[in-house]
């Protein structure tokens, strides 16, 4: 089961949401989680992780990339999502470098665009776990060297002749 944080000051917009996400076929089973206001979102993303945070842009209090930037706080590896009327260029560049925002969708959204936004979104989370399982799994050792060939690229690789000696290409 993956659980899918919504967040929008409108109820009628999350109904929509819900509604459009019921009527799409996943792979996965999706809980999906409603809140109208960013306080109560981000009190249930201190209790239980999510996969998918799908976040409107516009609302009273805290706009959606104040809300994106705490919640990426508590739970870094969710992916983030902003759904907005907003067609600004300037909106949808500071959400995706400030906020570290996946996709932007716009509204009104497309059910199968939106349908393969998530399954994108979730295969994301997934890479991002399987990565952090393998970094986690590797000794010491293997991460030195890992973030020394990061830094100067070609250390760490040895280019050996036959007869035992370094090459130098």
């Amino acid at each position: 089961m993956r659980r899918l944080l919504l967040l929008d000051d409108d109820p009628l917009i999350l109904h929509a949401l819900q509604r459009t996400l019921r009527q799409c076929k996943f792979d996965v089973e999706l809980r999906i989680e409603v809140f109208t206001d960013a306080a109560g979102a981000l009190e249930r993303a201190g209790e239980v992780d999510i996969d998918l945070v799908l976040s409107d842009y516009h609302m009273p209090g805290m706009n959606g990339l104040q809300f994106l930037n705490r919640f990426r706080q508590l739970q870094p590896d969710a992916v983030r999502m902003v759904l907005s009327a907003s067609t600004e260029f300037d909106t949808a560049v500071r959400a995706i470098n400030e906020a570290e925002v996946f996709r932007f969708i716009p509204k009104p959204w497309q059910r199968e665009e939106l349908q393969q936004t998530i399954v994108l979104a979730l295969a994301r989370r997934d890479q991002h776990t399987a990565l952090a399982l393998e970094q986690a799994s590797l000794t010491a050792q293997e991460l030195a060297l890992r973030q020394l060939e990061a830094d100067e690229p070609g250390i760490t690789k040895v280019n050996w002749g036959a007869d035992g000696s370094v090459r130098l290409d």
